[in-house]
């Protein structure tokens, strides 16, 4: 088996060398060493290639006029307009955009770490790597590669899903109101702060399941590593965000660990079973378009079954589906009062760094669901556990507490 040093070394090598070093020759090159190396200056997505004339189809793409040239008559990225859709990096025919790659620094800092370091795994994860690699076994493979543990950000998603449906038990009083979810999307949030900041109100307060993840770690280790895993390009630019940054300290993807599993020699369906499994069936289907709803909506109505004004959803799922919702929204035209938008078609399961396509890792997701010991995260004694070893003891503390699981959207 490879050591941490050896595949640091090898990474070192291939990724810039092998992948980076492209057409663009010694300019681009250093250009991907710069993005390599320092991510934190980057977004999500790297110009990597000239673009020719004309209006080319990653901008086209661009649904929120992010696209537009510098003084030299260059494309380039708006980060103020960005929301992080990652529609002009599918988009791109001429493969002059490339995501954000994390592999150097991450791989640096889990061999430099003091502290204890920690795998934040998405709820997506199941199936991706192989199906015979369970989440056990995975576990037992982040070990293998020197983490001292995998966390599931399902039990995160139980505890934001319990918050989200007393937000809603307690601000829709009447029909005129309403609230948007979902806080996991970067996407959605970036849109509606950035495209239609009146809607802000409707917003609850709360943080993604993987900053929550992070931030409960470094509560009860200060100086441990937190890595998220997911196939989400955007993660990389949320935990980089002003207001959440230092509780992930770097986001991978599913496909950047499948490269790092081969070449470290590490097998994961292979590996032993180290099984710890926390969440509740509402945190585990936080990765298909609707699965949002489907907790939050099911909590609510286990909170209070006769609840005069029943919570009715409507979601979306990709970029031109959550406008329209949105834009039908403003319009007056709402037969509903709980609205869930994910950037990705399918959600989560659909991302562009997903290894499998979205409809069997949706399956997955719902055979993993349906699995879960408990159905909401009010049958889970794992999410009281974790709420009173922060001092949570009240609804009232768990709406107002804000160094966990609280933001204030600017």
């Amino acid at each position: 088996m490879t050591s941490l040093q050896e595949l640091y070394t090898r990474f070192l090598g291939e990724s810039v060398w092998e992948d980076f070093f492209g057409p663009g020759g010694q300019q681009d090159g250093m250009q991907h060493l710069d993005c390599l190396f320092y991510p934190q200056k980057h977004g999500p997505a790297w110009r990597t290639t000239a673009c020719g004339g004309g209006r080319p189809d990653s901008a086209a793409a661009c649904l929120f006029d992010a696209i537009v040239r510098d003084a030299q008559g260059n494309l380039t990225l708006d980060p103020l307009r960005c929301a992080d859709c990652e529609s002009c990096r599918r988009a791109c025919e001429e493969g002059g955009l490339l995501e954000s790659r994390d592999i150097l620094p991450a791989l640096d800092a889990v061999k430099r770490a003091e502290g204890l370091v920690y795998v934040l795994i998405a709820p997506a994860f199941l199936g991706q790597f192989s199906p015979q690699v369970t989440p056990g076994r995975l576990r037992t493979a982040f070990k293998a590669l020197g983490f001292d543990g995998m966390i599931e950000v399902a039990l995160f998603a139980d505890v934001l899903t319990l918050k989200e449906a007393l937000e809603f038990e307690k601000n829709i009083v009447d029909e005129r109101d309403f609230q948007l979810a979902s806080c996991c999307c970067p996407m959605w949030i970036g849109m509606i702060s950035k495209a239609y900041h009146e809607l802000l109100p409707h917003v609850p307060g709360s943080v993604s399941p993987m900053i929550a993840a992070g931030r409960m770690v470094k509560r009860i280790h200060p100086d441990a590593l937190t890595v998220f895993v997911g196939p989400c390009v955007a993660k990389k630019a949320e935990a980089k965000q002003p207001d959440v940054q230092g509780a992930v300290d770097y986001v991978l993807t599913f496909r950047e660990v499948r490269e790092i599993f081969k070449a470290a020699g590490i097998r994961p369906e292979q590996m032993e079973e180290s099984e710890k499994d926390h969440s509740s069936r509402a945190g585990r289907i936080y990765a298909c378009a609707g699965g949002v709803s489907e907790a939050v909506k099911a909590t609510v109505e286990r909170l209070n079954p006769q609840r005069k004004i029943a919570i009715k959803t409507r979601r979306a799922d990709g970029v031109p589906a959550c406008r329209e919702m949105i834009e039908a929204l403003r319009r007056g035209e709402r037969d509903a009062n709980f609205f869930e938008g994910m950037g990705c078609v399918g959600g989560c399961v659909g991302g562009p760094m997903a290894i499998i396509d979205a409809a069997g890792a949706a399956a997955n997701v719902a055979h993993y669901g349906e699995d879960a010991a408990y159905r909401t995260p009010l049958d889970n004694p794992y999410v009281f556990a974790l709420l009173r070893r922060l001092g949570i003891h009240t609804v009232e503390q768990l709406l107002e507490e804000e160094d966990i699981f609280g933001r204030i959207f600017a």
